[in-house]
């Protein structure tokens, strides 16, 4: 993640950051994709055949690719995401006073969006053994490298209990992806297809929005953190892959002890997890390709609880729309097999490049399908909308947000209350309009004036933690009213 950014930041520098950068590519993405007669059915804003239900876009990679792109750098360490001790004095202290109370409460209208988390988590919270509330946090840039749900993981961890790190991809997919409090170490070689681009044929990309298609003599591990004070234990690694016809082979070790081999092989092609369950403990997972071409998406690591456990699923780039990208059955079957209690989406930043471009009304309809997929998958499980927070730009000598933002954060709460979700407004709780200028100046926001810094990030996890707990405290009354 770039470090944060100030007033003095030289403009070339702006330029140089990592989510710049990776705006750049999508702006220059769409463009290809409108100007190319052969792409149509892949853009972005314009006309697309009628038969085309979603929107594609690629930007890590050629817009037109379906297919695989190798990554060609390995997977080292995370660097952490700070806690408040970490912090600059003045940062703190910013960050102290921000984070006593939610600026707004969780919206729903219903009493009830939350109802089926709240209860794993009062079954959590009444340390009834093995029960493990699960979260799956799907969203952008932001949650690709663990902002805003680092922070929710670890107050929600201690709080409720630690029930382990969660998923993770098996490499890197993105130069910025990493998770805190986790270890984490690929060779390059793996070719990756993304619901961002290059585009699987089969639309087949796991829980996190990536497939990998591991050839022999590719390595890739995952353990423990090392240091600190979350992450630190683990009582299993679920492997998610695709058993497929003529799929490769694996060795499987931990800690450095002997492998076992896995195949990836079957008569048809289905979602598979494979578990290796262990002393609780810390420990390291090897997973070294032998033989054939082995489709992996990526590892959870949990403990048997009670505790918590987040999932982040970010994806560099991603609208909430391009999650239906996914085969149906296919996107259903994975979220099954990690069967989450609460489903959380936070995008925005990307679609606020969009504009007024990709017309308000597809974008409420878009988003709400994919909200309704997940309901659908999931009954018995809720689903809470994280809305964007502000984004700005220079017009003239002023800086303002962009025109898009009301409309945005409008049609975000809209789709969650019609879909049956909680909501968050972030943009409100920033302080609406104009606000991240601000956030930026107190170092709270980058330069780029769309991104968090860690500062930033962290202050909004704990937003929407107090907000949760609030409502968790109003459900858990309710409940014990009913019962008298």
């Amino acid at each position: 993640m770039p470090p944060a950014v100030t007033d003095a930041t030289p403009l070339r520098d702006v330029f140089r950051s990592r989510p710049v950068a990776a705006a750049l590519l999508v702006a220059a993405g769409a463009l290809v994709l409108e100007v190319t007669p052969a792409l149509a059915r892949f853009r972005l804003f314009g006309k697309r055949p009628s038969h085309e239900a979603t929107v594609a876009l690629a930007p890590m990679a050629p817009a037109s690719s379906v297919g695989e792109s190798k990554l060609g750098l390995e997977t080292t360490a995370p660097r952490a995401l700070p806690g408040a001790a970490a912090l600059a004095p003045a940062e703190a202290q910013e960050a102290k006073a921000l984070e006593q109370a939610p600026p707004v409460p969780l919206l729903d209208p219903t009493g009830k969006a939350l109802d089926g988390f709240f209860a794993a988590l009062s079954r959590t919270a009444h340390k009834q053994p093995g029960a493990v509330t699960r979260i799956a946090h799907f969203g952008d840039s932001i949650i690709v490298s663990d902002y805003v749900s680092g922070t929710l993981r670890r107050k929600l961890q201690a709080t409720f209990g630690d029930a382990g790190h969660g998923f993770v991809l098996v490499a890197n997919a993105w130069p910025a992806y990493f998770h805190n409090d986790v270890s984490r170490y690929a060779t390059a070689g793996f070719n990756v297809s993304r619901i961002v681009g290059p585009y699987a044929a089969d639309g087949l990309y796991g829980l996190g929005g990536v497939s990998f298609s591991a050839p022999p003599n590719v390595l890739s591990r995952v353990g423990t953190a090392e240091s600190g004070d979350y992450g630190r234990n683990v009582s299993s690694f679920t492997l998610y892959y695709l058993e497929q016809p003529n799929g490769g082979t694996l060795e499987l070790s931990v800690d450095g002890g002997p492998p076992r081999e896995l195949s990836t092989a079957g008569e048809a092609v289905a979602s598979k997890t494979h578990v290796v369950e262990l002393a609780d403990g810390a420990h390291q997972l090897s997973l070294q390709t032998k033989r054939g071409t082995s489709r992996l998406f990526g590892v959870v690591l949990e403990r048997k609880g009670p505790g918590v456990v987040l999932d982040a699923l970010g994806v560099q780039g991603a609208r909430i729309r391009l999650m239906d990208k996914q085969d149906d059955q296919h996107w259903a079957d994975q979220l099954r097999l990690r069967s989450p209690n609460l489903l959380v989406y936070e995008f925005g930043a990307n679609e606020s490049t969009d504009g007024f471009l990709y017309p308000m009304a597809d974008y409420h309809r878009t988003m709400r399908d994919v909200l309704e997929q997940g309901k659908r998958a999931l009954p018995a499980s809720s689903c809470l909308v994280i809305g964007t927070m502000d984004r700005a730009a220079k017009v003239g000598d002023e800086i303002v947000s962009l025109r898009v933002m009301p409309d945005l954060l409008a049609n975000q709460k809209q789709a969650a209350l019609d879909a049956g979700c909680a909501f968050f407004d972030t943009w409100t709780a920033m302080g609406g309009a104009r606000s991240m200028p601000r956030w930026v100046r107190k170092g709270l926001g980058q330069a780029d004036m769309t991104h968090p810094t860690a500062v930033g990030a962290e202050i909004i996890g704990t937003w929407i933690y107090r907000a949760i707990i609030q409502s968790y405290q109003s459900y858990g009354k309710a409940a014990a009213a009913r019962a008298e």
